[in-house]
């Protein structure tokens, strides 16, 4: 069985291997990350929630991904 092929993209810029035809939400879940707390850059264009469950990465990509903490 032959393994999937992996892109690279750039996180928070350092450089990640994902599996080919990841979308955003998979990125998410693979960094362990809370989607309801982050903002996300995608190219230099904030990305969209709405748009996230469509985007599919690239080769190349570079993302920048805030994780916003509460506090008091």
């Amino acid at each position: 069985m032959s393994e999937n092929p992996v892109i690279e993209i750039v996180v928070n810029g350092e450089g990640y291997r994902i599996v080919s035809g990841a979308k955003i939400p998979d990125l998410v879940r693979e960094l362990a990350l809370t989607p309801e707390r982050l903002a996300i850059e995608l190219n230099r264009d904030i990305l969209p929630r709405g748009r996230w469950a469509e985007t599919t990465l690239q080769p190349g990509d570079a993302l920048e991904i805030v994780h916003f903490v509460g506090g008091g």
